[in-house]
C-alpha cells in the first residue's frame, strides 16, 4: 500500500471513529438531560407516591396484598392523575386512571419501589401535562440525533475529502523522491530533487541533493583514479620494458651503468605502491602511529637546514616565527616530516626567485598548536582549493609525473593530519602565494602498536 492511502486511511478511520464517538456522547447527554428535567417537574409527587406505596408494602408485611383499596392519588393535585403499579415480577398489580396501560408506560415517569436496596417493585405515574412534556421531550433527542447524523455525514464527508487531499499533499514529496532514489541505485550519480521548501521535506530533499552530489563527485574520484594508476604505473612499466627489450636485441653484456635507469624506475614504481597502501591505511583508520612528545620548532629548525641548499639555489628565504613556547606535542615524527617535507618542497618549487617561505607555530583556544606554512609563490585558483588534497589531483593537468611528483603528497599528507585528530586546510591567491594552515592538538594520546 502506497503511503498516500495509508495515511488517508489512517485519517479517515480517525475522523469516523470519532465522528461516531461524538454523536453518541452527544445523544446520551440530551437524553440524560431530559429525563432529569421530567422527573424534576414532577419530583415532589414521585417522592410522595414512592413513600407511600413503600410504607404500605412494609405495614402489609412485604405483601401487597389489597393494595387496589389504597387512594395512593389523594394527595396529588395535579389535573387528571394516573398511576401504574407493578410488583418485582413486572405484574400489573394496580391501575388508577382512564387511559391506555400503553400509554401511561409510554408516556409516562417510570420509579422503582427499594428497601434496603432491594427491588420490591415500581410504578409509573402519569397526567395530561407531563404527556405533553413527554412528547416534546421525546421529539427532542429524535431531533438531536437526527440533526447529529446529517451534521456528522457531512462532516465526515468533508474530512473524508480534505483527508485525501491531505494525504495527497503529504506524500508529493516522497512521490517525486522516490524514482530519483530508483534512478540513484541504478547509478544514475548527480541527479536532483527540486526542493523549493524549508521545511522537512526541504531538508531531505537537501540532503539527497548533497549525497547524489558527493556520489558523483566519488564516482569521478574513482575513475580518475584508476585512470591515474593505470598511467603512473604505465610510464615506468614502459621505460623498463623498453630499456629490457633494447639490452635484449643487443645481445651483449649488460653493463651495471646501463641497469642504473631501470633501477631508478623501479624506485618510483615501488615508492607509488607505497605511498597508494600507506593512504589506502590512512583513509581505512588503520595507519599505526608511534607518537612520541615531540618539539615542532625543533622539527620545523631542521627541515630549514635540510632544505637550506635547495632554497639557496633560488635565493628563497625560509624564516621561522614561534609566537607561542608551547611546541611540543605527542605526534608520530616520521609522519609529521612527511607532511613538513611535501609542504615545503612544494613551496620551494612554485616559489620564484628570491621569494620568501615563512613557518609559523601559534597557540589556537589552549587545545590547537597552529602551524602556517606559507609562500609567495605563484598561488592557485579558487576552483582548485575544494581539490587540492584528492588524489592525482594537479592543479596544471600538462604537468609531468617528472615535475610534479605523483600527485599523491598532499592527500597523504592531509590523511597523517587527520590520523593525529588535527586540522588542514589551505588559502591562496594567484600570483601572491599559497598559506596551508596546521592545528594539531596538544591532548592527543599515544597510538600504540
Amino acid at each position: 500500500m502506497s503511503l498516500h492511502r495509508k495515511i488517508f486511511l489512517s485519517l479517515a478511520i480517525a475522523i469516523v471513529g470519532i465522528s461516531f464517538v461524538f454523536i453518541f456522547l452527544t445523544h446520551l447527554t440530551v437524553k440524560g438531560a431530559i429525563e432529569a428535567g421530567i422527573k424534576e417537574t414532577r419530583g415532589w409527587e414521585i417522592t410522595s407516591i414512592n413513600n407511600e406505596l413503600t410504607a404500605y408494602f412494609l405495614e402489609k408485611d412485604h405483601s401487597w396484598d389489597n393494595i387496589q383499596q389504597l387512594n395512593i392519588l389523594q394527595n396529588i393535585s395535579q389535573d387528571k392523575p394516573e398511576i401504574l403499579v407493578m410488583d418485582r415480577d413486572d405484574n400489573v398489580i394496580l391501575k388508577k386512571g382512564n387511559s391506555s396501560r400503553r400509554l401511561v408506560q409510554h408516556l409516562g415517569i417510570k420509579s422503582e419501589l427499594k428497601i434496603n436496596k432491594e427491588k420490591v417493585g415500581q410504578f409509573i405515574y402519569y397526567d395530561p401535562e407531563i404527556s405533553n412534556f413527554n412528547k416534546i421531550m421525546i421529539g427532542i433527542p429524535i431531533s438531536v440525533v437526527t440533526l447529529l447524523i446529517t451534521s456528522g455525514s457531512l462532516f465526515i464527508i468533508i474530512s473524508l475529502i480534505m483527508a485525501y487531499r491531505l494525504s495527497k499533499w503529504l506524500a508529493a514529496p516522497l512521490q517525486k523522491l522516490l524514482p530519483m532514489i530508483d534512478r540513484l541505485g541504478k547509478g544514475e550519480f548527480g541527479i536532483q530533487v527540486p526542493s523549493h521548501t524549508k521545511d522537512e521535506y526541504g531538508k531531505i530533499a537537501n540532503a539527497f541533493n548533497q549525497m547524489s552530489k558527493e556520489l558523483e563527485q566519488a564516482e569521478v574520484v574513482r575513475r580518475n583514479l584508476t585512470a591515474d594508476v593505470a598511467h603512473e604505473l604505465r610510464t615506468p612499466l614502459t621505460i623498463i620494458g623498453g630499456k629490457l627489450d633494447f639490452l635484449q636485441l643487443q645481445g651483449k653484456m649488460i653493463k651495471p651503468e646501463t641497469l642504473i635507469p631501470l633501477q631508478d624506475e623501479l624506485i618510483r614504481l615501488n615508492q607509488l605502491v607505497e605511498d597508494l597502501r600507506i593512504l589506502s591505511l590512512a583513509e581505512a583508520g588503520k595507519l599505526k602511529l608511534h607518537k612520541i612528545p615531540t618539539n615542532m620548532l625543533d622539527l620545523a629548525y631542521q627541515f630549514k637546514l635540510a632544505l637550506k641548499p635547495i632554497a639557496e639555489e633560488k635565493n628563497i628565504s625560509i624564516q621561522i616565527d614561534a609566537q607561542t613556547n608551547d611546541t611540543t606535542i605527542s605526534v608520530d615524527p616520521n609522519r609529521i616530516k612527511q607532511v613538513f617535507l611535501n609542504l615545503l618542497t612544494n613551496a620551494i618549487r612554485y616559489t620564484p626567485n628570491q621569494g620568501d617561505i615563512y613557518i609559523r607555530l601559534l597557540k589556537d583556544d589552549h587545545s590547537y598548536l597552529k602551524i602556517i606554512v606559507e609562500d609567495t609563490g605563484i598561488g592557485m585558483e579558487q576552483k582548485h582549493l575544494p581539490h587540492l588534497f584528492d588524489r592525482f589531483y594537479r592543479t596544471d593537468d600538462s604537468r609531468t609525473r617528472d615535475h610534479g611528483g605523483t600527485g599523491l603528497g598532499l592527500a597523504i599528507a592531509k590523511q597523517y593530519i587527520i590520523s593525529h585528530d588535527g586540522r588542514i586546510e589551505v588559502k591562496s591567491i594567484v600570483s601572491h602565494g599559497t598559506r596551508f594552515i596546521i592545528q594539531l592538538p596538544y591532548n592527543v594520546e599515544a597510538y600504540l602498536d
